[in-house]
């Protein structure tokens, strides 16, 4: 009596602690209701992945404005001083500030002059006229910016479905809590009747043992399913850019995302993804014209203007210079016709990713719908299995309370039921998650 005694304090003490560490895990966090909606509209607004997709389409957008330096006039201004004593330099001093007088031709002062200073102010000014090549690199460049644009309409997309799986993923563990939490209920009820019949010498020390083992397991895992609840919330906070500790409530009463689907969506050749490839190839091909036209000459004016003083403060000599240079690259080793070799692999190289990135699409598609019948029958299927072995615990419930059956066939049919109603819920999943996958695979760009 004494071990027996014993032996029923460690199992109520053990079930004990797993119902306080399940609560205690569940009360630490506070709670907050979230829509799905709601869910996708913080995300699309804070999702880091997203605000890195929006940096990368800055920095293209910068690079490309930086090609307008191809049309307008680049101006420096300088200010120089200089000295010397070399014969030449100093004479070209003189000239430049208009000083230069007839005793300055002494052959003497020509071969030893003094120390002569310069003092130069100087603006000058190049203006390109015609370089057809980098009309063509400007182009690719503005190509660039359009594929950046497009991959951040494709990040943005690929958010919204993680999201969407994500908030699904907790609503499948709710699911699997409420599967739990009943199933401990019963698994409770089992125990308290075989408890009182044991003690009464009407049934086997087997049997309570066996109660005690389930309820002591499902409780631990209605523990377990708790601790998914916060994991499943931390990963939707990060998505949405939010703070972790916050344990999301899912609305249960919204239909599920299958229902009513249309089941003739088809993969668009203008999907972003698409789109930001078909943009590369293109600026790719910019770069090839430009390539092939830095074989022509190039035109280019260009003019200064300037004063000259031998007093630092002084400007007394101003003069200026303007001309137009023509310039041409006959023959540069060879190097022009192997980077436009390079660049055409590289644009085939895309093109044919592209097909494959297509293709890949496509079969993901079939893939996809293929799943969802399934998942649908699946549920169609679960749900009549989850009533017959409800029947079919209810009945063995009521033989069990009369001694005609024993502690574990009840368990087993607890266990079956419980897990008809996991395979439904987890069947539920993966139906919206395929609608949710179909839904990004068939998408359209939308800025």
């Amino acid at each position: 009596m004494t071990r027996r005694n014993c032996f029923y304090s460690l199992a109520v003490g053990a079930i004990a602690f797993l119902t306080l560490v399940a609560t205690k895990l569940f009360a630490q966090d506070c709670s907050q209701n979230l829509a799905l909606n709601a869910a996708v509209e913080a995300a699309l607004k804070n999702n880091k992945s997203i605000e890195l997709a929006k940096l990368d389409q800055a920095l293209a957008t910068v690079n490309y404005q930086q090609t307008t330096a191809f049309f307008l006039p680049q101006a420096d201004l300088s200010y120089t001083a200089m000295t010397t004593n070399n014969p030449l330099d100093a004479f070209g001093f003189k000239l430049q500030q208009r000083t230069v007088a007839q005793n300055d031709f002494h052959p003497n002062l020509l071969d030893h002059p003094s120390t002569t200073s310069d003092f130069m102010a100087r603006l000058d000014i190049q203006q390109p006229l015609l370089n057809i090549d980098m009309l063509y690199m400007r182009k690719g460049a503005e190509k660039q910016t359009e594929a950046y644009e497009y991959k951040t309409m494709r990040t943005r997309e690929y958010t919204t479905f993680e999201v969407k799986k994500a908030y699904l993923q907790l609503q499948l563990t709710y699911r699997a809590e409420g599967v739990l939490t009943e199933a401990r209920k019963t698994a409770t009820t089992v125990y308290t009747f075989t408890q009182d019949h044991f003690n009464q010498g009407l049934i086997q020390k087997s049997d309570l043992l066996n109660a005690q083992v389930h309820l002591a397991a499902v409780t631990s895992n209605l523990a377990k399913a708790k601790s998914d609840i916060r994991n499943a919330s931390d990963n939707l906070s990060l998505l949405m850019g939010q703070g972790l500790g916050v344990i999301y409530k899912t609305d249960e009463e919204s239909p599920p995302l299958w229902a009513g689907m249309d089941s003739t969506r088809e993969i668009l050749a203008n999907r972003a993804d698409f789109m930001a490839m078909q943009k590369a190839i293109e600026g790719r091909d910019m770069m090839i014209k430009s390539s092939e036209m830095s074989y022509l000459p190039k035109l280019n004016a260009f003019a200064n203007y300037q004063y000259n003083d031998n007093d630092l403060t002084g400007f007394g000599a101003r003069s200026y210079l303007v001309g137009v240079r023509l310039s041409w690259n006959v023959f540069n080793g060879n190097k022009t016709k192997h980077l436009i070799a390079s660049e055409k692999i590289e644009r085939d190289k895309l093109a044919v990713q592209l097909a494959q990135q297509k293709d890949q699409s496509q079969m993901e598609l079939n893939k996809a719908y293929r799943e969802l019948s399934d998942a649908h029958f699946e549920i169609e299927k679960e749900k009549a299995a989850i009533e017959q072995a409800s029947e079919a615990l209810r009945i063995l419930q009521n033989r069990y309370q009369q001694g005609l059956v024993n502690t574990t066939e009840v368990l087993t049919a607890d266990g079956q039921l419980s897990q008809l109603k996991f395979l439904l819920a987890q069947a539920r999943f993966t139906a919206d998650v395929t609608l949710a996958y179909i839904q990004l695979l068939t998408s359209t760009p939308t800025k």
